[in-house]
């Protein structure tokens, strides 16, 4: 936000230049085990799209990056490696990269980044309740009992 607030009006007085933020699936559903996570990628996602409208007229692109799980050093920052999700498969980090960029090249709004099961997840969050969606965060995101 505050890189935005920096940049932002150049760029609409040049009237070129781009924003790709990093919001994240995640932006999509209340995150139990992760509550905080969720919100700020549900408050990025928010202020991607919010900017992009208050800069239309201009020749400048907004568009947000909705990654699912990515092979970053994240899962491990934040103590999930023993949870469903901290074992389960990670997209190439390049590829989302190279997918948020393409996006922002092409003036999209938002893209979601990563293979095409990342993007099923992505379109069922579009239709299932919040209440289905944040017991299935808890358990994704519970740690696993440890093995002897």
């Amino acid at each position: 936000m505050h890189l935005a607030k920096l940049t932002l009006g150049d760029m609409v007085r040049r009237d070129t230049g781009g924003l790709l933020f990093t919001s994240s699936v995640a932006a999509m559903m209340p995150g139990a085990g992760q509550a905080v996570y969720h919100a700020s990628k549900s408050f990025i996602q928010s202020f991607a799209e919010a900017l992009r409208e208050e800069v239309r007229d201009t020749g400048v692109t907004v568009t947000a990056l909705m990654p699912g799980p990515t092979d970053t050093d994240f899962f491990r920052r934040a103590g999930l490696l023993e949870t469903p999700m901290g074992r389960g498969p990670k997209e190439d980090p390049a590829r989302v990269a190279r997918q948020g960029v393409d996006a922002l090249l092409q003036d999209k709004q938002k893209v979601v980044g990563g293979s095409l099961g990342t993007r099923a997840m992505a379109t069922v969050a579009h239709v299932l309740p919040d209440s289905v969606k944040v017991t299935a965060s808890r358990v994704m995101n519970a740690a696993l009992p440890h093995r002897s």
